[in-house]
C-alpha cells in the first residue's frame, strides 16, 4: 500500500488486543502480520498462493515461521476454531459478507474486521464503492460491539506508480485514475473502518 502502513498496525493493535490468542486471518497475503508478535499463534488464509508465498518470505525474514500456518484455501472451504477470526481488507471481496460473518462466528467467538468504509474516495477509485457498501450493510446486521473509522490517504510519487497500483482493478478503474494523469507527489483520501462483533 502507498500509505502509512504503520499507522494502521497501530490503529489495528489499539482497536483489538492479540495478546496470547488464536487468530484465524482471512486475506492474510497482505502485509498486516505485526499482531503476530502478540498472539499466541496465526492461522493465515488467502485463496491467493501469491500472496501467501509473498506472506511467507516476510515472515521469514521476521523470524515468525514457528507462529504462522499458511493456508491456501477459499474461505468458505476453511474451518478452524480460534480466538479471533480477522478478515484483512478482504470481506467486500467475499460473495454473501453476512453469511461469510456468520461462517466465521462458527469458528471464534470475536470476528474483527479491516476493510474500505464505504463513501472512501480510495474504494471509489478502485471501483469497490458498492462491494464495501454490501460489506458494512453486513456487518450492521450482524449488530456490532465496536465499529472505528478511519481516514487516511494513500500518497504517490506520479501517476505510474498509482497506474500500477490499481490497473488490475479494471477499466473503470483506469478511467477514473485519469485526472491524476501529470501530477506528481499526490495523495488520495482513504477512509477504512475496524469493526469487532
Amino acid at each position: 500500500m502507498a500509505t502509512d502502513l504503520q499507522k494502521m498496525i497501530d490503529n489495528l493493535l489499539a482497536f483489538y488486543t492479540f495478546d496470547n490468542k488464536k487468530v484465524l486471518s482471512i486475506g492474510a497475503g497482505g502485509q498486516f502480520y505485526e499482531y503476530a508478535y502478540k498472539a499466541k499463534e496465526v492461522v493465515a488464509v488467502d485463496s491467493d498462493k501469491a500472496t501467501l508465498d509473498f506472506l511467507k518470505e516476510c515472515i521469514e525474514k521476521e523470524y515468525l515461521t514457528d507462529k504462522l500456518t499458511l493456508i491456501h484455501s477459499d474461505f468458505y472451504d476453511f474451518k478452524r476454531e480460534g480466538d479471533v477470526l480477522m478478515f484483512d481488507f478482504c470481506l467486500h471481496e467475499i460473495p454473501n459478507p453476512e453469511l461469510a460473518i456468520h461462517h466465521a462466528l462458527s469458528m471464534s467467538p470475536d470476528v474483527l474486521i479491516t476493510d474500505h468504509w464505504p463513501s472512501s474516495e480510495w474504494a471509489y477509485i478502485t471501483d469497490e464503492e458498492l462491494k464495501a457498501t454490501n460489506s458494512w450493510n453486513a456487518i450492521e446486521k450482524c449488530k456490532p460491539r465496536l465499529i472505528k473509522k478511519i481516514d487516511t490517504v494513500q500518497v504517490f510519487n506520479n501517476f505510474d506508480e498509482l497506474y500500477n497500483k490499481v490497473k488490475v482493478q479494471g477499466e473503470k478503474t483506469i478511467q477514473r485514475i485519469e485526472k491524476y494523469k501529470g501530477m506528481e507527489n499526490f495523495s488520495i483520501p482513504m477512509s477504512y473502518g475496524l469493526a469487532l462483533i
